[in-house]
């Protein structure tokens, strides 16, 4: 089952995007699939065709799971 999350780095803007598994208290690192801003643009500092990102557990400030009814708050006025 795959989860829809929203991390919040230190010192970046919160990112959305999806992993297969929840972090584990023993992970060193969080794998996030389609990782995008909370308007669903693109990450300015991510390679245009990245599709997957590794972060340290380190960076992380605190992780929100988000269901789908909030996914779609969140990424529904992405401008057409």
């Amino acid at each position: 089952m795959a989860y829809t999350l929203m991390i919040h780095i230190a010192g970046e803007d919160a990112v959305i995007g999806e992993v297969d598994e929840l972090p584990k208290p023993g992970d060193n690192s969080i794998i996030v699939n389609n990782p995008r801003r909370k308007d669903g643009k693109e990450l300015h500092y991510l390679d245009h065709r990245a599709v997957q990102v590794i972060w340290p557990i380190v960076r992380l400030h605190f992780i929100e799971i988000l269901s789908g009814e909030e996914e779609e708050q969140v990424i529904g006025f992405v401008r057409e």
